[in-house]
């Protein structure tokens, strides 16, 4: 990225489509961060495996937090590439390159191809692309569908003359993934820029040329058959998604990622950094020549929209006290729209331009290359990866696998295990004290299938599956509760710096239970001779 590959209008647009390759190389290096990584990558696995295309579940358990767009991208992918962290990840990069290209095209129609290559160098260098971009959760996608929906409307409503039906039903479809990317921000959260825009910009009278008719027809048609046929399995399932954990995370102070009001200030600067300051740059422009009533030096009713979109929805994610840095995607797109156009009409055309444009650039991937290599280096601390190469080589596909005061999200994914691993907990006391962690999710999925719960063992187990060689048990080695004396009687089979393998021992193998089980070295798999001395 040197300043004549910049210079060149050609290469400055062709250029972007560079920025894709990087995110999926980066997506390739680093292993799944715990817990939300392995969670969903683990539900999209699952859901391939069991064929159940209707119910996401954790640990053969439902897991109703979050509608199933997600899961289901996911097992496609895994279904053609393989059931690998890439494979997941491919699905919200794809999101990402969405959000991007149509970022890229709508602001090319507003404002001209300038500044469209801008905006696309500002999105697509930043964190926002190159690490949130390929990291598997419902926030990318949610973000994404989000940006849909309010393009196409603008698009719309911003046509010659009336409203562009095609446009809008795409909007309708667009909010329906919303929806079932992650409940009804999919939907509220368009709704309530656009109604902002266009009070603003006094658009009232197109409402009524929407194609209101085939409009709710495609969004009812592509949301309302997971919802009908979940609630008819799960009866309790609506008001569980919606009401716990989409209007009660929203109003209650209970839940986790409590933030101050400031957060999100914070969360745009490291998502947009270094383009951020040039948005504060245009924001207090504009703020100046309002105070001065100064007429703005354009007539853009896109620019409004896309404050008025970072202001909505920043404003509406600020009110509750969980807050997360994801939620600030949605607003990534217009930020760096404005970034482009402050600096097309500040800088674009000083002799030093093109040189600082790709030095800020290069700083943007440079910093996004950074976190994202930090980020697997911090996982890797409490990943399972390594002790889950112990399990594929010396757990057998029908011996128990249990796990003991911690829940690791990956260990499932990383073994490629079928069978549901037993989590031994006192349940009864995690019943009454257990807060907004694994222990809570577990037990409320029970609740939408009781068999399932059988994956849920008391503290007893742990001595029945003291004497059976065919039973397994993962241990934490950061927790406060572990005590190596609570394993008497099992063989250590595999140790590192976080997790320890225990293996049970019958009677009759009670005698040659002091070397390391051999399965290692039966399944021919590479590296698994080794396995047992790590």
């Amino acid at each position: 990225m040197t300043p004549s590959f910049f210079s060149s209008p050609r290469w400055r647009t062709w250029g972007i489509w560079l920025l894709p390759v990087l995110l999926l190389v980066l997506a390739s290096v680093r292993p799944l961060s715990i817990p939300d990584e392995g969670r969903y990558a683990e539900v999209g696995r699952w859901m391939l495996i069991s064929g159940d295309w209707l119910t996401p579940r954790v640990d053969g358990i439902p897991f109703f937090h979050k509608p199933p767009l997600l899961y289901w991208f996911e097992a496609a992918s895994m279904a053609v590439f393989g059931a690998t962290p890439w494979a997941a990840r491919l699905v919200v990069a794809l999101h990402a390159c969405l959000m991007l290209g149509l970022m890229v095209a709508c602001v090319r129609h507003f404002a001209g191809a300038d500044v469209a290559r801008r905006a696309g160098w500002v999105l697509g260098t930043s964190m926002t692309f190159l690490v949130a971009g390929q990291y598997v959760n419902t926030d990318m996608m949610v973000a994404t569908w989000m940006g849909v929906a309010i393009w196409c409307f603008a698009r719309a409503f911003m046509h010659e003359g009336d409203i562009h039906h095609n446009w809008a039903r795409a909007g309708f479809v667009a909010c329906a993934f919303g929806v079932l990317s992650k409940g009804l921000i999919g939907l509220l959260l368009p709704g309530l820029v656009l109604f902002l825009w266009i009070a603003y910009t006094w658009q009232w009278r197109k409402i009524l040329a929407l194609p209101w008719v085939s409009g709710l027809l495609l969004f009812v048609a592509v949301t309302l058959p997971w919802f009908v046929l979940a609630a008819r399995e799960h009866p309790d399932m609506l008001a569980y998604m919606f009401g716990k954990h989409q209007f009660g995370r929203y109003t209650a102070t209970t839940f986790n990622n409590a933030r101050p009001w400031w957060f999100y200030g914070m969360a745009i600067t490291v998502l947009l950094f270094p383009w951020i300051f040039f948005v504060a740059a245009d924001g207090v422009q504009r703020l100046r020549q309002r105070l001065n009533q100064q007429a703005s030096d354009d007539n853009g009713a896109w620019v409004a929209l896309c404050w008025i979109w970072v202001i909505a929805i920043l404003g509406f994610f600020s009110i509750p006290n969980s807050k997360l840095i994801g939620y600030a995607l949605p607003v990534m797109p217009p930020l760096a729209a404005l970034a482009a156009l402050w600096w097309q009409r500040h800088w674009a055309t000083r002799t030093w331009g093109t040189w600082v444009f790709a030095a800020l650039s290069l700083v943007g991937v440079c910093v996004a290359s950074f976190a994202n290599h930090y980020a697997g280096v911090f996982t890797l601390e409490r990943s399972t990866r390594d002790v889950a190469k112990a399990v594929v080589c010396q757990v057998g596909p029908d011996d128990v696998l249990a796990v003991v005061d911690d829940y690791p999200y990956d260990v499932m994914f990383y073994a490629q295990r079928q069978r549901p691993m037993e989590v031994i907990q006192d349940w009864g006391r995690e019943e009454r004290e257990a807060g907004d962690d694994w222990r809570r999710e577990l037990m409320d999925g029970v609740g939408f299938d009781k068999p399932s719960g059988a994956a849920l063992q008391p503290m007893q187990r742990l001595a029945e599956l003291r004497t059976n060689d065919h039973a397994w048990v993962l241990a934490p080695r950061w927790q406060n509760a572990y005590r190596a004396e609570t394993y008497t009687g099992f063989i250590e089979a595999y140790k590192d710096s976080s997790w320890v393998l225990y293996r049970g021992v019958s009677a009759a193998t009670s005698a040659s239970a002091a070397k390391s089980p051999e399965a290692a070295e039966q399944k021919g798999l590479r590296g698994c001779k080794d396995q047992s001395k790590k």
